[in-house]
């Protein structure tokens, strides 16, 4: 099963990244924006294990979505444009100041500055184009869901309250885990809710289907950032394709702040079979792939 599951992820994001490649094209028949064309791409399509994507595809298979009438892919595409905004939006000097992604320079680097804003700007506005389009599917109604769901989970809702949260928290001692737990529910885990929610959409979710992806997103979603955490406290910096170790030098709030490395083993782990066991009361087996999607969120290397 750990091959197969292997397998389909690789897939999946073979085929996110071959349309978001196509979509973004568009942008090239503008030569004189060309250069800010090719930030988008680099910030967007330049590595990644698209997990976002295949929990689009994975909720509109279980909500029945019929591949006549939607296009699934489309949003995906979507998704992994708003997370690609995000991560250029975060590496710039005045956020996380880093330097590497995915083995590579930083937008901010590799252009300037303002490219990368412009870049992640038009990231996040095009990916609401796209959910807009009759081509992603065929009911309006649904269109304006996926847009309402990705926006919530794109601003003051979502992933921006959690940067504005991990930048006011910085340095200080008496942060909980409490609010840990909140940011890194805002600024992770709303995007993965918002995958397994968008994805729902497309097919006919009940609402029990919708509350049991949410319910597993959350679990999942933390669980990925607390390993983040650990790996970027133990992770080997060539396989991770980035700087490891700021955060606990600069006094980044995250589990690793109060808790050992272990112990922040432990609560990712514990997520883990908490998303394992809600996977199950929606597929009705417990081989199934967003269980294989919680196991490997937590073994990954990278």
């Amino acid at each position: 099963m750990v091959n197969e599951f292997q397998q389909l992820l690789t897939s999946r994001k073979n085929q996110v990244e071959t349309v978001m490649l196509a979509l973004l094209s568009d942008a090239d028949n503008e030569t004189d924006i060309s250069g800010l064309a090719e930030a988008m791409r680099y910030g967007a399509c330049g590595g990644g294990k698209r997990l976002r994507a295949s929990l689009v595809l994975e909720s509109a298979k279980l909500a029945g979505a019929d591949t006549q009438n939607t296009n699934p892919l489309h949003v995906a595409a979507a998704l992994e444009m708003v997370h690609g905004y995000s991560l250029i939006h975060d590496d710039l000097p005045a956020m996380d100041d880093d330097e590497l992604r995915h083995g590579k320079p930083c937008v901010h680097l590799a252009f300037d500055e303002a490219t990368a804003i412009l870049a992640g700007d038009s990231l996040l506005t095009f990916a609401f184009e796209i959910l807009a389009r009759s081509e992603t599917h065929a009911d309006a109604q649904t269109r304006i869901n996926l847009v309402q769901i990705l926006a919530r989970a794109s601003g003051h809702q979502g992933m921006a309250a959690g940067q504005y949260l991990d930048m006011q928290l910085q340095g200080n001692e008496a942060t909980d885990e409490a609010q840990i737990i909140r940011l890194q529910s805002l600024k992770t885990g709303a995007l993965f809710v918002a995958a397994t929610q968008a994805g729902a959409h497309l097919g006919n979710p009940s609402p029990r289907l919708l509350q049991g992806l949410q319910n597993y997103a959350e679990k999942l979603g933390l669980a990925f950032q607390i390993y983040d955490d650990v790996l970027d406290s133990i992770g080997d910096a060539k396989q991770m394709g980035k700087n490891i170790g700021k955060d606990s030098k600069f006094g980044k709030p995250s589990f690793l702040a109060i808790n050992s490395v272990e112990k922040a083993r432990e609560k990712a782990y514990a997520l883990r079979d908490e998303a394992v066991a809600q996977s199950k009361t929606l597929t009705g087996t417990s081989d199934n792939f967003l269980a294989q999607l919680a196991h490997f969120a937590v073994s990954r290397n990278q």
